[in-house]
């Protein structure tokens, strides 16, 4: 069959191209239905991911975060209309240590491999975890996102110091809004403390034990451990915050993506023995056990549905490129696309 992909050419430019795709295959045919717009993304659309990455990876098909119907599945995994989240990292190899999203020769959609921005996506029915049949679709669409904390945390469970008294999260934006939330329930007798710098943004945080502006945090104030999610220029003054608050041997986890290198308080991390661990997108476990724990605490899916911001139907690419500049300008939340092209 031939399928359409809609891919980026060049900055906030799309052109539809085609692909013969065979149906009878290992593959199981997605029809995407909703999508949800990532700051990766952004730096593609908006040309900022840097000179040679943009020669390197385009034209290329946008977009990892999103969720479908399946429409055709010769493998007979799963049902015809069966609702399914798509993961958008493709292993080629196994390893005994290195988990799936750390292997170099991995292939993740949106970054040198076409997303999902197409009529159909083909994928083998390990790259698909079944949705609740009640699902909130559109949170359903930034699973991927949600699935990065929870990759975060399960990492951090095992390694971490058993004083779990005070967690810090720095960044106000949407991923520290899903670690609050996740901390909460993943640790409700702990005391979970937002640091931000946007006081609209952490009025959200309605759910957290206290909301700290970062220019007013106490001198005497500490922590057991931390979480940074403030990505970008603010990841330095969040790492030098954090080791001057947290405790000592207090374990450090890193999720935000800063496009340039960022100076580290090193005598500090040695003088206090801290553990910095650094966590980055996640694998078909991870998606799964996010699943299960959506199934577990139905409350989840509706605090995340907080996060929904602009919901924008497409059916053209003139209104793709409506998505994107609607995203670039909103404040607060997820732009989600309901997927009608």
């Amino acid at each position: 069959m031939i399928n359409q992909v809609y891919q980026l050419v060049s900055p906030r430019q799309f052109e539809v191209t085609y692909k013969d795709k065979v149906i009878m295959s290992d593959k199981v045919v997605v029809r995407p239905s909703h999508l949800s717009i990532c700051a990766a993304d952004q730096r593609y659309y908006t040309g900022t991911r840097g000179e040679q990455a943009m020669k390197e990876k385009l034209p290329m098909s946008l977009i990892h975060e999103g969720v479908g119907n399946v429409v055709f599945d010769p493998t007979n995994t799963y049902e015809i209309g069966t609702k399914v989240v798509m993961v958008p990292n493709t292993p080629t190899e196994e390893d005994d240590i290195i988990a799936e999203n750390y292997l170099r020769s991995s292939q993740f959609k949106s970054s040198g491999y076409d997303g999902f921005m197409q009529d159909y996506v083909f994928l083998t029915p390990d790259r698909l975890i079944e949705l609740p049949k009640d699902m909130n679709m559109d949170v359903a669409a930034f699973t991927e996102l949600v699935t990065i904390t929870v990759h975060a945390l399960s990492r951090f469970e095992p390694l971490a110091h058993s004083r779990r008294d005070t967690f810090g999260v720095w960044g106000d934006g949407n991923l520290g809004f899903i670690t609050c939330l996740f901390l909460k329930k993943l640790y409700p007798q702990s005391e979970v403390i937002i640091f931000g710098k946007t006081d609209y943004k952490m009025n959200h945080f309605s759910f957290v034990d206290k909301a700290i502006k970062i220019s007013e945090i106490p001198e005497d104030l500490r922590i057991d451990h931390a979480i940074e999610c403030a990505g970008g220029k603010g990841s330095q003054y969040a790492i030098d915050q954090i080791i001057e608050c947290i405790n000592p041997e207090g374990f450090i986890s890193l999720l935000g993506v800063s496009e340039y290198p960022i100076e580290v308080n090193t005598r500090m991390v040695l003088e206090k023995g801290l553990q910095l661990q650094g966590s980055s997108r996640s694998g078909a476990k991870d998606f799964q056990k996010t699943i299960d724990l959506y199934n577990k605490h139905p409350e989840i899916v509706e605090y995340l549905s907080t996060l929904v911001g602009k919901v924008q139907k497409v059916t053209n690419l003139s209104e793709v490129v409506d998505a994107f500049e609607s995203d670039l300008a909103s404040s607060w939340g997820k732009t989600v696309i309901e997927w009608k092209i």
